[in-house]
């Protein structure tokens, strides 16, 4: 009895090793299989976007065809549009996570905005660009930066919501009972004790967010459009680097594809030193 017991245990860790090297091997060939379209990706971007860059292309408007020229437009109207949307953004996705989080548990309130916000989450971009301009653009009769900057703000709402309510959920409910046992009150607690231990997760929420909205090209299509020259005047049409990508990219001019390829390598690099920067400063000490 006891060596047919030990055989079938044997058999059953083998087959368990069996099972467990299959699924190591599986998922050690998926990392490699997304590892490897990343990484030519970046390859092709830093060769074909650095042959791009040069001084005019941070100081001279986009150009013609088969004329010289650079991004200055495009890249102002990406940072004014995307900077604004993250301030409009950001505040109302961390209140409604920490509502959500802190006191929307249990209530009817809570349930029904954690199904909206589930469903402007996996909304295609495009349909809050048709939104914004159905809402904005199509009553004023004119494309603007302030529609783009709404459609931007639309999709960092979500995120920041979900990733703001997932990383309180995580802080353990024994730091709220000491701070409520010596009296502290929740506004207080929450402020100095659980948003304060969340804090990297929430600024990765935010970067995920700003990382989001950076290439987003449709909502701006529908929005912003573009536009030719320089303009801060949010009131009117305004160039953005990812419409001007798509824009020179689809072109035959040999000047306007390095242009596209050129904003492209300023969208990567830029967002990975957002990054780097921001877990630098906030990262747990």
């Amino acid at each position: 009895m006891t060596a047919e017991l030990q055989r079938m245990r044997a058999s059953r860790y083998a087959s368990r090793k069996l099972v467990n090297m299959l699924a190591l091997t599986l998922s050690l060939a998926a990392m490699a299989f997304g590892l490897v379209w990343l990484i030519w990706i970046l390859v092709e971007t830093v060769r074909l976007g650095v042959g791009g860059l040069a001084l005019s292309t941070f100081t001279e408007m986009t150009p013609p065809p088969q004329e010289a020229g650079g991004l200055a437009n495009a890249i102002m109207g990406s940072l004014m549009m995307v900077g604004l949307a993250t301030l409009i953004g950001t505040p109302v996705g961390i209140l409604a996570g920490i509502y959500l989080a802190e006191y929307g548990q249990r209530g009817w309130l809570g349930s029904a905005t954690r199904f909206i916000n589930d469903i402007l989450l996996s909304a295609p971009s495009i349909v809050i660009g048709l939104f914004i301009y159905s809402a904005v653009v199509a009553r004023h009769q004119s494309f603007s930066g302030w529609a783009g900057v709404l459609a931007l703000a639309l999709i960092v709402v979500p995120v920041v919501i979900r990733t703001t309510e997932n990383m309180l959920m995580l802080v353990p409910n024994a730091l709220r009972e000491a701070a409520y046992a010596l009296g502290t009150p929740k506004w207080r607690l929450i402020l100095t004790i659980t948003l304060k231990s969340a804090r990297a997760g929430v600024v990765t929420g935010i970067l995920l967010a700003v990382a989001r909205i950076s290439g987003e090209t449709a909502p701006l299509l529908f929005t912003a459009l573009s536009n030719q020259f320089w303009s801060s005047d949010l009131s009117q049409p305004m160039a953005s680097l990812p419409v001007t990508i798509f824009k020179f990219a689809m072109s035959p001019y040999e000047n306007w594809q390095h242009l596209a390829w050129a904003g492209v390598f300023l969208i990567t690099v830029g967002v990975l030193a957002l990054n780097i920067i921001a877990r630098t400063l906030f990262r747990q000490r």
